[in-house]
C-alpha cells in the first residue's frame, strides 16, 4: 500500500524545489515541470524497479527516458530526492559547468539521466530503441517514457509509434502529458492534432486514459493497469490529462507559465502554498 502521507510531502518539496530553482537562475521551465510532479513522484518511488546506484546500461531494472527534456526541473528533483545524486546540488541549476542544464544531457555524466533530451520528438525514439535492447538481452524489465503533447507535433515521434506497434515493441510504457499548452499558446491554436488517444490506437497500440493525472492514487492505479499489460504484443500509451503549473494558483490554467520564472514576490507566493515538508536544499 502506498505511504500517501511520505508521497504527498515529497510533492510539495518537489514544487518548492522546481519553484527556487527557476527562481535562482530567473531561467528554466516551471509550468509543465509542476504539471507532472505527481507522476514523477508516482514513477520514481511507487512504481519502478530500479537497483542501488546508477549503471548506464540499466540492465535487469526498469529504465525511464524524458522526452520534452524542458521538464529537466522535476527530473532533477525527483532525482536528486531519490538518492541519485545530492539534494544540494539543486543549486546548481542552469549554472556554468553545472551538471544540472537546462536540458538534460549526458557528458556531464549525471546519475540519472541517460539521454540529452533538448531536441523534443526524439525520445520515444530512444525508448524503443532501450525496449528492444532487452528485449534482445531476455532482460524482462520495463522501459518508461514521457512525452509533451505539444510536442508530438514533431513527425518523428510517428514514425516511432508506427515503428513500435509494427514491431511488438510490449514492453514499452509510453505516457503522453497531455495539458493542452505549449510555449505559443494552446496546443490547439498551433497546431491541432485531434484526438490523440484514437490515433495512438489506430496505430495499434494498448491505449489508457488518464484523467486525474494530478491525482497520486490515480496516476499509481493507472501505472500499475499499464504494466499487467505489458507482454502482450502491443506497446502502451497513457493519455495523461494534466494542468500546467498546477500547485501554483496563478501558473494553472495558462501557457504563460511554461517557460517563465517567477519573481521573488511570486515565489514567496507559490511556496506558501506548497510548505516545506523534506527540507529544502
Amino acid at each position: 500500500m502506498p505511504d500517501y502521507n511520505f508521497l504527498n510531502s515529497l510533492v510539495s518539496q518537489v514544487r518548492r524545489d522546481i519553484l527556487r530553482m527557476v527562481h535562482k537562475v530567473n531561467s528554466g521551465h516551471p509550468g509543465g515541470s509542476l504539471g507532472c510532479t505527481e507522476f514523477f513522484v508516482a514513477l520514481y518511488n511507487e512504481i519502478m524497479q530500479i537497483k542501488e546506484g546508477f549503471n548506464m546500461d540499466g540492465d535487469n531494472e526498469d529504465l525511464f527516458f524524458l522526452s520534452n527534456g524542458h521538464i529537466s526541473p522535476v527530473f532533477y528533483s525527483v532525482l536528486a530526492r531519490k538518492g541519485y545524486f545530492p539534494v544540494e546540488e539543486l543549486q546548481t541549476f542552469r549554472l556554468i559547468d553545472s551538471r544540472l542544464q537546462g536540458h538534460p544531457t549526458t557528458h556531464e555524466g549525471l546519475p540519472g539521466v541517460r539521454i540529452a533530451s533538448g531536441s523534443l520528438g526524439q525520445g520515444l525514439s530512444v525508448a524503443i530503441g532501450a525496449a528492444l535492447s532487452k528485449k534482445l538481452n531476455q532482460d524482462d524489465k520495463t522501459v518508461f517514457a514521457l512525452m509533451g503533447d505539444g510536442e508530438l507535433q514533431e513527425g518523428q515521434n510517428w514514425e516511432a509509434i508506427m515503428y513500435a506497434a509494427a514491431n511488438k515493441v510490449d514492453n514499452l510504457i509510453a505516457t503522453v502529458d497531455l495539458n493542452g499548452k505549449q510555449i505559443d499558446g494552446a496546443t490547439d491554436d498551433v497546431l491541432p492534432m485531434g484526438n490523440i488517444a484514437e490515433k495512438f490506437a489506430a496505430f495499434g497500440w494498448e491505449v489508457i486514459l488518464l484523467k486525474e493525472g494530478n491525482d497520486l492514487k490515480s496516476i499509481i492505479e493507472t501505472l500499475k493497469l499499464a504494466q499487467t499489460k505489458t507482454g502482450k504484443g502491443q506497446p502502451i500509451v497513457i493519455i495523461m490529462h494534466t494542468e500546467m503549473g498546477n500547485g501554483v494558483d496563478y501558473m494553472m490554467h495558462t501557457h504563460a507559465w511554461h517557460g517563465k520564472a517567477p519573481n521573488d514576490e511570486q515565489l514567496e507566493v507559490a511556496l506558501a502554498q506548497n510548505p516545506e515538508k523534506l527540507g529544502d536544499y
